[in-house]
């Protein structure tokens, strides 16, 4: 039992980061996500959450930064690998959607371009193999696979449709993990709604792990297994989405509850459920 539950985690992380002689911003942050579950990380602005997923992605600025322990992604230590070897991981096993579409994707190309390019950079084939797993990403988005939408400049799109791109470049070559940094932040309530359910379709449909980074507890209550709370640069809460938002047992998540307008839909029918 116990070697099954060890080759469940995907990834395990106990890191510290600081940056020059400050202060450390992440203090001995330990947590894991297993194959196929979606876990929320949550804190407010500079607590370290981006941080936290720059170091996963090898992308923390190495003259400046450094990250000590060990970040355990499929057997090996990121925080050990060559930059070469980390691009083979970015965007094929290890994928990020960050907050701001229309910022992330290149103005000045066409979404098939910058669609090519991203299944380029971890493929190789025919056109005809190109145009296949363009067409399948942008459709497992809900996005046309039409010739009209595919020459289209990001200005030409809504922010929710950006935001579909983005998501269909990421989940392009199926990795094992999905960032979510922010993801739905810049976008309004019924779009946040749309994209929160399709990040846990997705999730469903492929098995592929999801780190979902926000400040918004209801959208994490919404789509988390597993809720990890961060606070000035400390993992001070983990457990289920219910354990922690229906029973917080530290001082700064009861704080953040307690700060919440509305309990979440899918708590408030568990806990009236439960009583």
């Amino acid at each position: 039992m116990g070697d099954r539950a060890q080759s469940d985690v995907l990834l395990a992380a106990h890191v510290s980061v600081r940056y020059g002689e400050k202060p450390a911003v992440l203090r001995d942050v330990e947590f894991e996500i297993r194959r196929g579950e979606v876990v929320g990380l949550v804190g407010q602005s500079g607590s370290g959450k981006s941080t936290l997923a720059m170091a996963i992605l090898g992308l923390l600025d190495r003259k400046s930064a450094r990250a000590e322990g060990a970040i355990e992604f499929d057997g090996c230590n990121l925080l050990r690998l060559r930059e070469r070897d980390l691009r083979a991981l970015r965007g094929g096993k290890i994928a990020l959607v960050l907050q701001s579409p229309l910022s992330s994707l290149n103005p000045a190309l066409r979404i098939r371009t910058q669609l090519k390019e991203a299944w380029r950079a971890h493929a190789s084939g025919s056109g005809s193999d190109c145009a296949s797993a363009i067409r399948a990403a942008i459709e497992s988005v809900s996005l046309p696979s039409s010739e009209e939408f595919l020459q289209k400049y990001p200005s030409h799109m809504s922010v929710g449709q950006a935001q579909r791109v983005l998501i269909a470049m990421a989940v392009m070559h199926r990795p094992a993990l999905l960032i979510a940094d922010e993801a739905t932040s810049a976008l309004d309530v019924i779009t946040q709604s749309e994209i929160l359910a399709l990040f846990r379709r997705l999730n469903r449909s492929s098995g592929m792990a999801i780190l979902y980074i926000s400040h918004d507890l209801a959208s994490v209550a919404g789509i988390c297994d597993r809720i990890a709370i961060l606070h000035e640069g400390q993992i001070v809460e983990t457990g289920t989405t219910e354990q922690v938002l229906l029973s917080p047992t530290h001082e700064y998540t009861q704080r953040l509850m307690a700060a919440m307008p509305k309990m979440p839909q899918r708590l408030a029918t568990g806990k009236a459920a439960a009583v």
